[in-house]
C-alpha cells in the first residue's frame, strides 16, 4: 500500500489524496451530504469527468475510493490493466475540480469503506441496479439515496486501448523494413518479371518483321 506524502511545493491538489484511515477522519468533519463512488479509473477520459461532476452535484462533498492496483487486476478487465500504477491514479483524480477527497481500496468492494464512511448519497457509474450497488443497502437504511449515473458521450478505457493497439500496429507496418536480401531481389525479380517479358515479346514481334521486310527485298532468282 503506498504512503501518501506530500513534498513541500508540490500542487495543492496533492491533499486531497487521503489514506483509508485519514478518509474515514476527513468524511467525520466533511460537509454534508456526502457523495460516495469508486471505481478504477484507469485512463481518465471525458466520460469519467463527466460522471464525477454528475456526482458532485448530488451532495456537498465528494470522495472517491480507488481500486489499488492488485484488487483492479482481480476484476479481470484484461491483460496488463490498470494501465497507470495506484499512485498516477490517484493523482490525476485527485486534480479534478469536482473531487474533494480520494482514497483507495484493497478488497474485492469498498463495502467495509462505505459503512465506515457513512455517506448520505451513493453513486455508482453504468447502468446498474440499485439493488447490485456495494453498500446500497447500508445507505438506503439510514434515509440516505443511491444512484446509478449512465456513462455519457459513449467512452471507455478498454475503447481507448483497443483504438491505440490498431494504430500502433499500422504504425509497425509502415515503418517495418521492408527485408534484405533474397527477400529484396526476389521482389525485384518479381517486379521485373513482367516488363522483361513484354520486352521480349516486342524484340520478338520486330525480329519477324524485319525477316519478311528482307524476303520481300530480296531479287528473284
Amino acid at each position: 500500500m503506498p504512503v501518501v506524502q506530500v513534498a513541500p511545493g508540490a500542487p495543492a491538489f496533492e491533499r486531497k489524496i487521503l489514506r483509508p484511515e485519514d478518509a474515514l477522519r476527513w468524511a467525520a468533519s466533511a460537509p454534508r451530504p456526502l457523495v460516495f463512488t469508486n471505481g478504477v479509473f484507469d485512463l481518465l477520459h471525458r466520460g469519467h469527468v463527466t460522471y464525477l461532476a454528475r456526482a458532485r452535484a448530488l451532495g456537498a462533498s465528494l470522495l472517491v475510493a480507488l481500486n489499488d492496483d492488485a484488487s483492479a487486476r482481480r476484476l479481470g478487465k484484461g491483460p496488463g490493466r490498470p494501465v497507470n500504477g495506484l499512485a498516477d491514479r490517484l493523482a490525476l483524480v485527485a486534480a479534478l475540480e469536482p473531487v474533494d477527497a480520494v482514497t483507495w481500496f484493497d478488497e474485492d468492494t469498498p463495502g467495509r469503506l462505505i459503512e465506515a464512511c457513512r455517506p448520505e448519497v451513493l453513486v455508482k457509474g453504468g447502468d446498474w441496479p440499485v439493488a447490485r450497488i456495494v453498500g446500497a443497502a447500508g445507505v438506503l437504511a439510514r434515509g440516505g439515496a443511491v444512484h446509478a449515473i449512465p456513462f455519457e458521450h459513449q467512452r471507455s478505457t478498454t475503447a481507448l486501448l483497443a483504438r491505440a493497439a490498431v494504430l500502433a500496429t499500422g504504425e509497425a507496418r509502415r515503418s517495418a523494413p521492408r527485408g534484405s536480401g533474397r527477400a529484396r531481389k526476389a521482389r525485384a525479380a518479381q517486379s521485373r518479371a513482367p516488363r522483361e517479358a513484354q520486352a521480349r515479346k516486342t524484340s520478338s514481334a520486330g525480329n519477324r518483321g524485319a525477316a519478311r521486310r528482307s524476303r520481300r527485298r530480296a531479287p528473284r532468282k
